[in-house]
């Protein structure tokens, strides 16, 4: 079982990115807009990997990020952003694809990092 977090603020991204993750072998998902919801998703249902924009209309995604990883341990992300250079984590699990979204390049990293 693959549960997986999206963070991303614009709906149709974010239903976008689900749709594909789910092809590509995710079982469930939450999906957060804002840095706080992400933080509270994560805490009622830990994700096995998060995929996450890096600006959002409240709080970042790195920054959520950071807070689920400290509170849950290592967990895998793929940043997908328009505004790479704004993504300051850098992890051994960690895979920064940039916007518009390349869907065989997400397909691809999600099957890479996913556990199985």
């Amino acid at each position: 079982m693959c549960h997986v977090l999206v963070i991303e603020d614009d709906f149709l991204i974010a239903d976008h990115i689900i749709q594909l993750i789910e092809r590509a072998g995710g079982t469930s998902f939450d999906q957060a807009a804002s840095q706080d919801e992400a933080i509270d998703a994560a805490r009622l249902r830990p994700p096995s990997i998060i995929l996450s924009d890096v600006n959002l209309s409240a709080g970042t995604g790195p920054a959520a990020v950071e807070a689920i990883i400290l509170e849950h341990g290592p967990t895998p992300v793929i940043f997908v952003t328009g505004t790479r250079e704004a993504c300051y984590l850098s992890r051994p699990s960690m895979i920064v694809l940039d916007k518009p979204i390349n869907e065989q390049a997400l397909i691809a990293a999600f099957q890479s990092l996913a556990p199985a």
